[in-house]
């Protein structure tokens, strides 16, 4: 993972964005270069709280669309949003990062190489790839551009509250995140505990 942040970001579009859990703000934001961009859903006035609540959500077409059960991805991004709509006020950021940030083609084919026999992070080592390729300079500067620097951060990942506090985002608090175990995802959360370090108390 990379842990600078980008100096130019730049907002390209907002708009009124009604949901199932209450009606939110949609902005879409790009790296000055194109290179990456990402969507946030903002609740209420975030430069407001002390520390509001905040969700950083890598994109998982499979999970969030389709309803996998490979993984826990589409129930962490309904709880997140539920749990800001809730509270009236933070923001989920969408990160366009899929697969841990290589891309989903990679992680189809990650998918067949778990299929034969790897776990999820040996995998993306057997692409050549790292365990976690994402890089969260692009949500550090949306958090910025909110004009908020302290957060109550929903996340599992001690690797992401890492990457943000070097980029000058302060952590007021984690928000566990957890959605429990089922026949389809044990394996996949053990991986996760065992090889990337996730804070999971239900294994």
């Amino acid at each position: 993972m990379l842990y600078f942040y980008l100096m130019n970001t730049i907002k390209v579009a907002e708009a009124a964005f009604p949901t199932e859990y209450g009606d939110f703000r949609i902005y879409g934001f790009e790296s000055e270069d194109k290179s990456d961009s990402a969507v946030a859903l903002v609740k209420g006035n975030p430069a407001g709280s002390d520390a509001p609540l905040v969700r950083i959500h890598s994109q998982c077409l499979t999970g969030d669309a389709f309803g996998s059960s490979r993984c826990d991805c589409g129930p962490q991004l309904q709880m997140a949003q539920k749990a800001i709509a809730d509270e009236g006020c933070g923001i989920l950021i969408y990160q366009l990062q899929e697969g841990r940030g290589i891309g989903l083609m990679n992680k189809l084919m990650a998918y067949e190489l778990q299929d034969a026999g790897h776990d999820t992070v040996s995998a993306n080592h057997q692409l050549g790839f790292e365990a976690d390729h994402r890089n969260y300079a692009l949500s550090a500067n949306i958090l910025r551009h909110f004009g908020v620097h302290r957060i109550r951060l929903m996340s599992n990942n001690p690797l992401k509250l890492q990457a943000l506090e070097e980029a000058g985002i302060t952590i007021a608090e984690r928000v566990p995140i957890e959605i429990a175990p089922t026949d389809d995802t044990q394996r996949y959360l053990l991986t996760k505990k065992a090889k990337l370090g996730h804070l999971l108390s239900t294994l």
